[in-house]
């Protein structure tokens, strides 16, 4: 058996992917492996691409138009202040989009900076991983959200 996290995309779309909340047309919503800010989620392409440019125009349109959707649930289901979008693909040679819930208690001077300058200890220390006690409501609400 492989670690569904060596192939994000193909171990959502074969349903071994245990961070899946919902399908939409455009990408497969997961929940983000680390929780620092509460409801970080990522989409997934419905294939396996390198960027955004490797997607027909329709598939893109939807793609993004699915990330829109994610957004919208996530600042439903948290109240959060914002949502920031984010597609890379610099370390992960794979299209995916983050997307991050802001939020007025996160300190001043970090709400107004990109997600990626928190600390290290933010993206790898265990406190942070995603725990099904603590964040299971808060996946559970978007993913109903997603499924309307």
């Amino acid at each position: 058996m492989t670690n569904w996290q060596n192939n994000r995309i193909q171990s959502a779309i074969d349903g071994m992917n245990p961070m899946v909340m919902a399908h939409l047309p455009g990408g497969i919503a997961v929940y983000g492996d680390t929780q620092f800010l509460p409801g970080y989620s990522v989409l997934l392409p419905n294939r396996q691409v390198a960027s955004l440019n490797e997607l027909t125009l329709a598939e893109s349109t939807a793609f993004l138009q699915s990330m829109r959707i994610l957004g919208d649930a996530i600042l439903q289901a948290t109240g959060c202040e914002r949502i920031n979008y984010d597609i890379l693909g610099n370390t992960d040679q794979f299209l995916h989009a983050h997307v991050f819930p802001r939020y007025i208690t996160e300190s001043p001077t970090r709400r107004v900076k990109p997600v990626w300058l928190y600390s290290p200890d933010h993206w790898y220390d265990d406190q942070y991983h995603y725990d099904t006690d603590r964040d299971g409501p808060l996946r559970q609400a978007i993913t109903q959200i997603l499924n309307r």
